[in-house]
């Protein structure tokens, strides 16, 4: 390996010299600066940057720990935070947790053992989850993303409840009475809020609560198909779908295109989650679009703040999703149209 003193010994100065071109840590002489790159470049030196880290306590590394792998929505995510992360001058660390506790908890721990400088975290469970408690109990800089399960950390995602109860309550208005919920994976804190907002919303349009109408899609594709069918074959199926993610919204579309139910004469449709396909559906599908870069860029600024302070308050963030308004929901008047997002803090 080559070392500092390699580097030295090419370019005729001293190791100190070129530890002050390396970290910029004194005035060298442009000339020198020049010979001792040069040297660099021509051995193959490449830094120790955590041995840097032992003496200045960063790695100027953040870890992002989330299931961006079978998720589109997360892979946005994703881009978002990398955006911002670089913008600060940090590296990214991402690991895929598969949405599986158990994995999650493992990348969190490798995530802390390579000396990130703080975590970002989607978790898989709620408050009492193993990670959590693990970024907890040694207190590791940590700000939880999209899933707002802690209190106890800072945490940044979109207002869940009253954008569904918006959703269900805009098909009442068109007339439907019988309005399912496909929810997502059962204990993630988003699919708690949104079944809330769906209850929220039929109580406010005047409508009872059925239980038999509210199914879990697992947050996939493929459990949100046989939801879709079961649903159907009950003795009095629903007139409306409201859908609590993108994923699943692809598998009820598939799901209803092959029973030859039509989208939404026979059956409306809203759902949570805009993304690159929904105004090419047939019919458009109506949404509720999640602020993706300001989720992004904010979950970075917390988890700085975090770093700078570790003894601040602990801060929730909850920003406004935009109501995409088109043609699967049934109705044509506003169609095209979206109103813009409100931004709120608890």
């Amino acid at each position: 390996m080559v070392t500092m003193a390699d580097v030295a010994r090419q370019a005729r100065v001293s190791v100190s010299t070129v530890s002050h071109v390396i970290n910029g840590t004194r005035f060298v002489k442009e000339e020198t600066r020049k010979l001792v790159l040069a040297a660099i470049k021509d051995s193959g030196y490449t830094h120790n940057t955590i041995a840097k880290s032992l003496v200045s306590g960063s790695t100027q590394t953040i870890g992002l720990a989330i299931s961006a792998i079978t998720n589109v929505y997360f892979a946005d995510i994703v881009s978002a935070i990398e955006v911002e992360v670089s913008r600060a001058g940090y590296t990214l660390l991402l690991a895929d947790t598969h949405d599986d506790p158990a994995k999650e908890l493992h990348v969190v721990e490798a995530l802390h053992q390579r000396r990130v400088d703080g975590v970002l975290l989607a978790p898989a469970t709620g408050p009492d989850g193993d990670a959590l408690r693990y970024l907890g109990d040694l207190g590791v800089p940590a700000v939880l993303v999209d899933r707002c399960a802690s209190g106890a950390f800072d945490q940044v995602g979109t207002e869940n409840i009253e954008a569904t109860a918006r959703l269900t309550a805009h098909l009442a208005e068109q007339g439907h009475r019988r309005i399912a919920m496909i929810s997502g994976r059962t204990g993630l804190s988003t699919s708690d809020e949104r079944v809330h907002g769906y209850r929220t919303g039929l109580e406010r349009s005047g409508l009872a609560r059925d239980d038999q109408l509210v199914t879990t899609g697992g947050s996939n594709a493929e459990e949100a198909e046989r939801a879709v069918r079961g649903l159907l074959d009950l003795d009095d199926p629903p007139t409306a779908l409201v859908v609590a993610n993108n994923h699943m919204t692809i598998g009820a579309m598939r799901t209803l295109g092959q029973l030859g139910v039509r989208v939404p004469e026979d059956v409306a449709l809203v759902a949570f989650d805009d993304f690159e396909w929904a105004a090419h559906f047939r019919p458009r599908l109506t949404t509720m679009a999640q602020p993706i870069q300001e989720i992004g860029a904010q979950a970075v600024q917390l988890l700085l703040a975090r770093i700078g302070d570790p003894r601040r308050p602990a801060q929730t963030v909850r920003l406004g999703p935009r109501f995409m308004h088109r043609e699967s929901c049934g109705c044509t008047q506003g169609a095209g149209q979206a109103s813009p997002a409100q931004r709120g803090r608890a």
